[in-house]
């Protein structure tokens, strides 16, 4: 019959790795009953897991937003799983938090530093709950004299917004949820990258070129119309021309001058974006 000592490790261990059983009984009298060596073991076991993944795709996950008031600097970031079901699990969400307030607290100047940082998390989680997961991509901003931030988390974390207004509003909220349901890629036209400015042209001249109610006009005017057409595909990219969520009647850069208030920066993160979902089977 086993030792009532050691069964109460093996249940611990159980309870602190989530860990099968048998995994758990072997890490325990290889480590001569030492629950911290024990978990050692099973942590080198789970890397060796996530190594074995290393082939799928993770592409679920969570994003989250996490502000420290007192240092005046705020975190966005993304961490990916394999599974929704993961995802929604209550172990997962604990991971990014954990991961969240270590950045926060520990500010990494690097993607690299930041995944070295909390490698030992995600070593842990592996053990838990068996899937491949990362830390994806984190934005941490720190506020200028005067500024303020302004937050929003979409569908339980998988949008979420960090962005940073002039001075304190009420419209903070508001104008954060408006960047999470627009989806904008920059603020104005004027931030438009010339090289996707180049490829709208390049688009717009073409469809002037073969509209034959245009073929006729003056090259001035097509040029005209090139230009229009151009801003009319740039705007919706441009939160300061879409529409404000509250009042789909109100343009944000109205808005904003009403009120005296400017969207100085903001980051969107929605999970998965940018990732193939597609994986083979294993």
């Amino acid at each position: 019959m086993a030792d009532k000592n050691f069964i109460e490790l093996l249940k611990a261990l159980r309870e602190r790795t989530g860990a099968g059983m048998m995994d758990c009984k072997r890490s325990l009298i290889e480590a001569n009953n030492d629950i911290e060596k024990a978990i050692d073991l099973l942590r080198e076991k789970g890397v060796v897991k996530a190594a074995s993944k290393a082939s799928r795709i993770a592409a679920e996950g969570l994003t989250n937003v996490k502000i420290c008031d007192k240092c005046r600097t705020g975190i966005i970031l993304e961490v990916n799983c394999e599974t929704d079901f993961v995802s929604a699990s209550d172990k997962f969400h604990e991971l990014v938090n954990k991961v969240t307030d270590a950045l926060l607290e520990k500010k990494p100047a690097s993607l690299e530093e930041a995944r070295e940082l909390t490698a030992p998390f995600f070593a842990d989680a592996t053990i838990a709950m068996g899937e491949k997961m990362e830390l994806r991509r984190y934005v941490l901003i720190s506020l200028g004299e005067g500024e303020a931030f302004a937050s929003y988390i979409h569908m339980g974390g998988k949008i979420s917004v960090l962005a940073v207004l002039s001075k304190e509003s009420e419209l903070a909220k508001p104008l954060a949820m408006s960047i999470a349901a627009n989806r904008p890629s920059y603020r104005t036209l004027e931030e438009v990258p010339a090289a996707e400015r180049e490829r709208e042209v390049a688009i717009a001249t073409e469809e002037v070129k073969n509209d034959p109610k245009l073929v006729n006009k003056p090259d001035n005017v097509k040029a005209t119309i090139v230009e229009r057409k151009v801003d009319k595909v740039l705007s919706g990219s441009c939160f300061y021309l879409q529409k404000y969520v509250l009042d789909e009647s109100v343009v944000i850069g109205d808005l904003l001058k009403k009120n005296g208030l400017d969207v100085v920066r903001f980051v969107r993160y929605q999970v998965g974006e940018g990732i193939e979902k597609a994986a083979a089977a294993e």
